[in-house]
């Protein structure tokens, strides 16, 4: 049963905290995240400090999201048919490994590009089944479903505090000692999120339904959520518009060394200060949707969002001061983190329970599956147009995909009607249903 939870006038913006498995995930990721934040930071910063390469930066962010676009539809299958704790827990142990031998290496100074490279692969496989099961199993950790879209929307917060406190640790801490003591940290910080997951409660009745999903053949599984992503327009359409800002915009970070050294002529600490500054809009716009009461309206937000971010790195790539850049990376992350959620929320409020696994490895692969290419992509342009008109024209492409997400919404919103009434986000009128039950007649 939930905890008890103090009321006030703003009670319902925390109201997944009601419930003792969301309370233990995000105490534990609360620790962690900041952890993987400090890690990704101190990776393209050590990229950078060994090859001072452009075309590098794209190729590790490439070798470490590849395994996922490959792999994450075998890993959903996977999902479905496993307990999902169990998924969690493996993934976190795994990663946890990876940082220490990342931290090793690079303590002990025999960190080279090609090991960066395994090592990056090996958390892009881990990140293939990690992601769909964690977004699996956020419905598992809330008692009652209405509170779902409140918990992805807390958790998305907790991901961009830490994004916020992160990468700022991660300036502070390469300055004064090194890259080495970030990856020692974050594999440390795993254990905190491990025992999170051990010490949930979870309803059995979970783990039955995956044990008889493992009974059909996985082929089958697999095409089964193939099927229904290609075929079901309101999901189709949002991972579409997903995919080309994952593409185009979101591989601006593998550019931010680059914009911290030779743009803004500053060190480890711009950097931080820059990715610091993403993780401030981010969390701003996280908290925004947690104040929201239901879903209703977030279609209309995701083009939006795309174009707020796609304006923003338009802008952020014209900048050469470093106070501008500052104010330009809020709207940019406050843009990149009100498409993300807002298209995860509705995603996961709208999926049948049986596919949820299935269903979220394909946003798997439109949210990271897509940014290998696009890290290469950057990494290219910039080697041959130049880092600022590389994030322009990525601008560019996100502000396209708004106007084209835009012509959909007609269509969008009169196929999701029915289903918010079903499930009792929208009201059913009578009238409306004795119109439609005369005309079907």
């Amino acid at each position: 049963m939930p905890s008890s939870f103090s009321l006030s006038r703003y009670a319902h913006a925390w109201r997944a905290l009601r419930h003792r498995n969301f309370q233990l995930f995000f105490s534990g990721q609360s620790i962690s995240l900041i952890g993987t934040w400090m890690t990704r930071v101190a990776t393209a910063w050590l990229v950078y400090r060994l090859t001072h390469s452009a075309i590098l930066l794209g190729t590790i962010s490439f070798a470490g999201q590849i395994p996922t676009f490959l792999l994450a539809p075998f890993a959903g299958v996977a999902v479905d048919r496993m307990d999902r704790r169990v998924v969690l827990i493996a993934t976190q142990v795994a990663s946890m490994v990876q940082s220490l031998l990342l931290a090793a290496l690079t303590l002990t100074h025999r960190i080279t590009i090609h090991e960066l490279l395994a090592l990056s692969a090996v958390q892009g496989i881990v990140n293939a089944f990690d992601m769909p099961g964690r977004q699996s199993f956020m419905v598992q950790m809330v008692d009652n479903r209405d509170d779902l879209s409140n918990a992805i929307a807390i958790n998305s917060s907790m991901v961009n505090f830490a994004r916020l406190l992160g990468p700022s640790l991660a300036g502070i801490v390469i300055a004064a000692t090194g890259e080495g003591w970030c990856f020692l940290i974050d594999g440390v910080s795993y254990i905190a999120v491990v025992y999170s997951l051990l010490a949930m409660r979870v309803d059995p009745a979970h783990r039955k339904a995956a044990l008889l999903r493992a009974r059909e053949p996985m082929l089958t599984q697999l095409a089964d959520g193939w099927n229904y992503v290609r075929s079901f327009v309101p999901i189709r359409t949002i991972l579409l518009l997903f995919a080309i800002v994952s593409l185009m915009g979101w591989p601006f970070t593998v550019l931010m060394p680059i914009f911290a050294a030779q743009v803004l002529h500053g060190d480890a600490h711009t950097l931080g200060f820059l990715m610091g500054a993403t993780g401030v809009g981010a969390l701003a716009s996280g908290l925004s949707l947690v104040f929201r009461k239901s879903v209703r309206g977030l279609v209309r937000m995701i083009p939006l969002a795309a174009a707020i971010f796609g304006i923003g790195l338009i802008a952020f790539g014209l900048s050469h001061q470093l106070w501008l850049s500052l104010l330009l990376q809020l709207v940019v992350g406050f843009g990149m983190m009100q498409g993300l959620t807002s298209s995860n929320t509705i995603i996961q409020t709208i999926v049948p329970e049986d596919r949820r696994g299935r269903i979220m490895s394909y946003y798997t692969i439109a949210f990271v599956g897509m940014a290998p290419f696009g890290s290469l992509m950057a990494g290219t342009l910039a080697h041959l147009i130049g880092a600022q008109a590389t994030v322009v024209v990525s601008g560019a492409a996100c502000l396209a995909g708004a106007a084209w997400f835009w012509l959909q919404m007609p269509t969008l919103r009169r196929l999701l009607k029915p289903i918010y009434q079903q499930l009792g986000i929208l009201p059913v009128v009578p009238e409306l249903i004795a119109e439609e039950d005369s005309a079907a007649g």
